[in-house]
């Protein structure tokens, strides 16, 4: 398998994101800053579109067909509503795009993509963000390894 589809793998992976993608990508398969920042950023972007459209639809359908997930939906949306509305009415897109960008556990485009969806933003206005927020990720980890790996050997 080439070395770029590793890396874009790597990037769709729920832990590993582009916190593992670009590290591996530029110490182990020893790829360009480019094509590292690229194929992660674009293999971390496509759990993005099927999350934002897939979890929609899939809890749609079994919120009409079966009870108990009527009822977890229901549970899940009011209290994540109730415990963080006040931080994401008052911070609004900025919320999704930092919780994205910055790169710790936890965080990240799948993490992004599920807050978008709780709360109810529309495809249209959460894909751009989360875009964004994989991006400015991507530069922060390429600086940070590049950093750590250029910087500790002589």
């Amino acid at each position: 398998m080439i070395p770029e589809l590793k890396i874009f793998l790597i990037a769709m992976t729920p832990f590993g994101e582009l916190r593992a993608a670009i590290p591996i990508a530029l110490e182990i398969y020893k790829l360009p800053i480019w094509s590292a920042y690229f194929w992660s950023v674009l293999g971390n972007l496509v759990p993005v579109i099927l999350i934002l459209k897939g979890l929609k639809i899939t809890s749609e359908y079994l919120s009409h067909r079966i009870y108990f997930f009527n009822r977890f939906f229901a549970w899940l949306f009011e209290r994540t509503r109730n415990n963080h509305a006040q931080k994401v009415k008052k911070w609004k897109e900025w919320v999704l795009i930092a919780l994205v960008a910055i790169p710790l556990p936890f965080t990240g485009a799948w993490t992004g993509s599920l807050v978008a969806f709780v709360f109810g933003f529309p495809f249209r206005k959460a894909f751009p963000l989360i875009v964004l927020g994989v991006m400015i990720a991507g530069i922060i980890v390429t600086f940070t390894t590049l950093l750590i790996t250029k910087g500790l050997t002589p």
